[in-house]
């Protein structure tokens, strides 16, 4: 996963703290995630699940989780 190259939200590092979600593309139309303050751990999907999850965490799917 190192010859990945990771992008962060601009807004991840305004409270200061290191707690944001990078995300990488990769081969065959992957998409990686991984915390900032944890990179050894990675989570791998496809371009359309990580979209379904942003749409659902935007429309409050997951609110009751927290």
């Amino acid at each position: 996963m190192s010859h990945l190259s990771w992008q962060k939200s601009s807004f991840s590092d305004a409270d200061g703290a290191d707690n944001c979600l990078e995300v990488a593309s990769g081969t065959g139309g992957l998409r990686h995630l991984r915390e900032s303050d944890d990179p050894g751990i990675v989570i791998t999907t496809d371009a359309a699940k990580l979209r379904a999850l942003v749409l659902g965490v935007k429309a409050g799917e997951f609110d009751h989780l927290i």
